[in-house]
């Protein structure tokens, strides 16, 4: 078997639940060759973060053209970018068309409620980045951030369709608001809803009960990348992720790693 390649730009979390670690693991489930480019350092565990290195950008920046050099990338995906000055540089590469089936994670601030993007970078996604991408997959918070709406404004499923079609004017072809969150986890569905040119499309699914749910945009957004690159519809792509992630849910659900919201079963140990 030749194995496909993708790329993630994004951070390293110390804790290994979330960023390129999340991202390598899940590339490896999809039987990925997955490469990095690391956008920052983080001081991370289940609990929380406490501490954030950016990289220098020019380092960023080779980091990509690295692996794009030597490479046949046929996804990529951002996740944290830590800053404006990161983010503007990735959509530079990518106005070049060297990032193609891009995948953005807009990730904005951590589950725990630490910020994960310096001043500026929202605006970069808007006005740089988000033309690039084939799909980005923002939860509720980052959507409500993006569209500059307040977040409590999303609590339906046309409320997230709307907020999707004002974030596809920033230029995506395809938004993927995430509904982990919907409902405020009051309700046992958690449904997606993937908004385009074309139309909208409701993907259902059951919330899982679980604290061990780190890492789950950066894992959906990975798996997403790796089925794009397989030649997957963006549509059934979404369904495969979710189930995915759904799957990794339930794995991890009975273990104890950490104190505080720990990991998911990425590859399966306990499926």
């Amino acid at each position: 078997m030749q194995p496909i390649t993708c790329l993630t730009i994004a951070g390293s979390d110390s804790g290994g639940g979330a960023g390129i670690q999340a991202d390598l693991r899940t590339f490896s489930a999809f039987k990925v060759h997955g490469t990095s480019a690391i956008t920052a350092v983080t001081a991370q565990n289940t609990v929380g973060v406490q501490a954030v290195h950016a990289v220098p950008l020019d380092v960023v920046a080779q980091q990509v053209n690295s692996v794009l050099s030597d490479f046949s990338v046929l996804g990529v995906k951002t996740g944290m970018l830590a800053t404006a000055d990161i983010a503007s540089q990735i959509a530079s590469i990518a106005s070049s068309g060297a990032l193609g089936n891009l995948i953005v994670d807009p990730v904005v601030v951590s589950s725990t409620g630490h910020p994960l993007l310096g001043e500026g970078g929202l605006e970069v996604y808007r006005s740089e980045l988000l033309r690039y991408a084939h799909i980005v997959t923002p939860n509720l918070r980052e959507a409500a951030a993006l569209a500059d709406v307040d977040v409590r404004d999303i609590s339906t499923r046309d409320d997230m369709e709307s907020v999707g079609r004002l974030i596809l004017s920033f230029g995506p072809t395809y938004v993927l608001v995430k509904g982990g969150h919907f409902g405020h986890d009051s309700e046992p569905s958690a449904p997606d809803v993937l908004v385009s040119a074309e139309g909208v499309e409701v993907i259902e699914g059951d919330r899982i009960d679980t604290r061990n749910d780190h890492g789950t945009g950066c894992s959906l957004s990975a798996a997403l990348t790796a089925l794009i690159a397989q030649g997957k519809s963006p549509s059934q792509a979404v369904r495969e992720a979710k189930s995915f992630v759904a799957n990794a849910l339930r794995g991890g659900s009975s273990w104890q790693l950490g104190q505080g919201r720990g990991p998911i079963d990425h590859l399966g140990w306990n499926q």
